[in-house]
């Protein structure tokens, strides 16, 4: 019997008898594209585990609704020289605590752009609109909604870093007390932070404060945004914090947290609007 009938023969015999034999009728071309297809899939998924083994793609931590970002704005806002279109960035003071257990580090930044120039004219004051829509870290880029919570300028930074009166010689800086800006008290890094009723709020760390946010109704903030309650690192900043801080004549007129979401206006009472670079600000993400 010639060698091709008994591998044929065998071949049915191990074949189950549900199966027609009209399946196996297909013409050899279409095997071989076949064959040629899956080995080609295999081969590429099998380069891409390898890749994936030596250079595993990052786990890109999310950044929470609710969560506030500490920024020291990098360029100034004037009427009379910010364009419309301008990028802007702000660099992040504290590391900032992800619900997930990871952090965006302090020295990342926050970009945006500035989104309108009104300068002042016919008594009324000049307004600037802008927004900050993206966070950098060394994990990669992630796009943000945020809304502006409080500001301060460079003297109201600086006095909240400074002790509260003169410490002893020899007395490690790190145990020395500290205003917020906005009212709370830090007794040392590793101390506790209490509110204006001497209420414990959080507690001081390194590069700032891990602080549970409060609301302070009669200006509009609001506290914890989520059911955790989770601590917030606000650097400089009160608990409460919440609006322009040694900033005369300025007003946040639109924080961002309703339409147009995420975008700031800030109004001059009379002049034009000027914002130098190094003021601080909370920012606070909503999606």
């Amino acid at each position: 019997m010639p060698l091709f009938r008994i591998h044929k023969q065998a071949r049915q015999s191990l074949l189950p008898k549900v199966i027609p034999r009209s399946v196996f009728l297909i013409p050899r071309g279409f095997l071989l594209c076949t064959f040629l297809s899956v080995a080609a899939q295999s081969q590429t998924q099998s380069l891409v585990a390898s890749l994936g083994k030596s250079h595993p793609c990052p786990q890109n931590p999310p950044i929470a609704m609710g969560t506030v970002l500490p920024v020291r704005l990098n360029e100034t806002l004037s009427v009379r020289k910010t364009k419309p279109g301008q990028r802007i960035s702000a660099r992040i003071m504290q590391d900032v605590p992800l619900p997930n257990g990871g952090k965006i580090g302090e020295g990342s930044r926050v970009l945006g752009k500035v989104v309108s120039v009104e300068p002042a004219a016919h008594g009324e004051g000049g307004e600037v609109s802008f927004r900050f829509d993206k966070v950098v870290t060394r994990k990669g880029e992630f796009p943000v909604v945020t809304s502006l919570r409080a500001m301060a300028g460079f003297m109201e930074v600086r006095e909240a870093e400074t002790p509260e009166g003169s410490t002893d010689f020899g007395t490690p800086y790190v145990w020395a007390d500290r205003r917020q800006i906005g009212g709370d008290e830090v007794y040392g890094v590793g101390g506790p932070v209490t509110n204006r009723w001497n209420e414990r709020v959080g507690t001081a760390v390194n590069d700032g404060v891990l602080v549970h946010a409060r609301a302070r109704p009669e200006s509009g903030c609001r506290g914890a945004l989520d059911e955790e309650d989770r601590l917030q690192a606000l650097w400089v900043f009160a608990a409460d914090a919440c609006g322009v801080y040694g900033i005369e004549g300025l007003q946040i007129t639109h924080a961002g947290r309703s339409e147009p979401e995420g975008e700031v206006q800030l109004t001059a009472s009379k002049s034009d609007v000027v914002v130098h670079s190094a003021t601080a600000m909370l920012l606070r993400v909503l999606r």
